[in-house]
């Protein structure tokens, strides 16, 4: 019998990332990481077991631990450039990888295969950034008020960095923090989402066959599997001076709580509740394109995905008829299909929370404009595909207040000036994307001022999912107020330290204090 990953070339892809191949989904070999309890793999594509990792237990942490600190020690005394070579490295594994590890984000997660795709391209993007970074780690030179003396700022390795990822993105955001951490001279220790264990595994046989050919300690790339347990454990624990946690935003707190009674530091990429502003003044049809990718890709399963449209009164109609019509275009189905649009949520889980979503916006006063609700029969066997779902409702609703995982959008009315859309967009807890559709200037650059979005990402006609390396993400309120990927971001994987150097015979103080003995 033909199954899906048969006939997409699962199997291959698996043995290629070095991870023991799936027999037509129904007998896994055992990943042999840990000593802890089994946790089994299964895709939300087609509800097939793909494989099975142990857990970390805290014996096994320990030893990671032990591991990391060390290799630390060796690693900081590399020149960043050499770090730098090995991060071009680990990008070449990368292209070398990208059609099997892209396959296995597709199958595993059940993101699109394009999706897939361009997870990996992120991963090889923000190599190629952090290589040309490895010679860019720059302090500032200041003039001292003080005769025959200079002042210099420089940036020193931090130590082990933690990483615990979610499973909407599973191998990019890893890639984010360990490209800019390993060229700093940090190593890193990850946690990935026990819901996509086999992406953690994919990656780190790579990164293995890199630090191996230089002859370096293994202990630079660390991955524990492993479920909160193990994240309270990094949270918790002192060698490790940098959390970086991207998830829901009751889980940052729980994080941020936690290492802050310890006086780390932490880098929180949490929830959004991103809105695209339509003005009078947009462009219809990039604005349905921008807003349907962003509300439906990943199945609304991004961080920045479009969960609120807000939409100027005396083109709602126009807007609401568009989009409406366009999701009747939408296929759903296999993700490694390129044919589809749609993939499944990641577990039954999250098809629950959809479904409550919906009953809530109507309980609340909200109109559903297009239908959802649950597939079933053949090719939806796994029980996680779901339509995409547009309401029409108010942004004081409670359930838009709040960041529902699942391709659900909401319809809001806003009249007058641009100002009033503003405060929608501004209205809810969370503050990581945003964007406006507009070819009015003033329109765009009220909504780029100080008194417009306040969020960390605001775009001008293009939508709010999907953002390119080169530039710092991460948001702002309850999104946790990190920032990862380009601009400055890889100041926070290292410790900044101020030097002042006396040429002279003389010990004259600062600010003119006299002290003479």
């Amino acid at each position: 019998m033909t199954t899906i990953a048969s006939q997409f070339g699962m199997n291959e892809a698996l043995e290629k990332l070095g991870i023991k191949a799936i027999n037509e989904g129904t007998s896994t070999g055992l990943q042999n990481f840990s000593s802890g309890e089994v946790l089994d793999s299964f895709s939300p594509v087609d509800g097939k077991l793909i494989g099975s990792v142990k857990m970390s237990t805290p014996q096994d942490y320990e030893k990671v631990m032990q591991a990391a600190t060390a290799a630390f020690k060796t690693f900081r005394l590399i020149p960043a450039p050499q770090r730098g070579e090995i991060v071009r490295q680990f990008g070449q594994k990368l292209r070398e990888n990208k059609e099997a590890l892209g396959k296995l984000v597709s199958y595993e997660m059940g993101k699109s295969l394009q999706e897939g795709y361009g997870e990996v391209q992120e991963m090889i993007d923000i190599c190629d950034f952090a290589v040309g970074l490895s010679r860019q780690l720059h302090g500032l030179t200041m003039h001292s008020e003080r005769p025959g003396h200079r002042m210099y700022e420089q940036y020193h390795s931090l130590g082990v960095v933690g990483i615990i990822s979610a499973f909407n993105f599973p191998v990019a955001v890893w890639s984010w923090n360990t490209a800019l951490a390993w060229i700093s001279g940090d190593v890193c220790v990850w946690k990935p989402s026990e819901k996509t264990p086999l992406c953690g595994i994919a990656c780190q046989n790579i990164i293995a066959q890199v630090i191996k050919e230089n002859n370096l300690p293994e202990g630079i790339s660390c991955l524990i599997n492993g479920d909160y347990k193990i994240g309270e454990l990094m949270t918790a624990d002192t060698r490790i001076p940098l959390v970086s946690a991207t998830g829901s935003t009751r889980m940052g707190k729980i994080v941020a709580q936690a290492v802050a009674g310890r006086l780390g530091k932490s880098l929180l990429e949490l929830g959004g509740n991103n809105a695209i502003i339509v003005t009078p003044d947009a462009d219809i049809k990039m604005t349905v394109i921008g807003a349907v990718f962003g509300a439906v890709g990943t199945a609304g399963q991004r961080c920045t995905s479009t969960r609120r449209l807000i939409i100027h009164e005396s083109i709602y109609d126009k807007v609401k008829d568009a989009l409406v019509a366009a999701y009747k275009q939408l296929r759903i189905g296999n993700p490694l299909d390129e044919n589809n649009h749609v993939g499944p949520l990641i577990d039954t889980h999250a098809v629950e929370q959809y479904a409550k979503a919906l009953n809530k916006v109507v309980a609340e006063g909200g109109k559903i404009l297009v239908e959802g609700g649950v597939l079933s029969g053949e090719g939806y066997e796994s029980g996680c595909y779901v339509k995409p779902a547009i309401a029409e409702a108010q942004n004081s609703f409670e359930i838009v207040q709040h960041e529902t995982f699942a391709p659900v959008l909401y319809l809001i009315k806003y009249s007058g000036e641009v100002d009033n859309a503003i405060d929608f967009q501004n209205g809810v807890a969370q503050g990581l994307s945003s964007a406006i559709m507009t070819n009015n200037l003033r329109e765009a650059e009220r909504f780029l001022s100080v008194v417009g979005s306040d969020c960390g990402i605001a775009n001008v006609n293009i939508g709010t999912s999907g953002a390119e390396i080169g530039g710092a993400f991460g948001g702002e309120k309850e999104t946790g107020g990190g920032r990862e990927s380009g601009s400055d971001a890889w100041k926070i994987y290292m410790r900044r330290q101020t030097n002042t150097i006396n040429y002279t015979t003389s010990l004259p103080l600062a600010q003119g204090i006299k002290f003479d003995l």
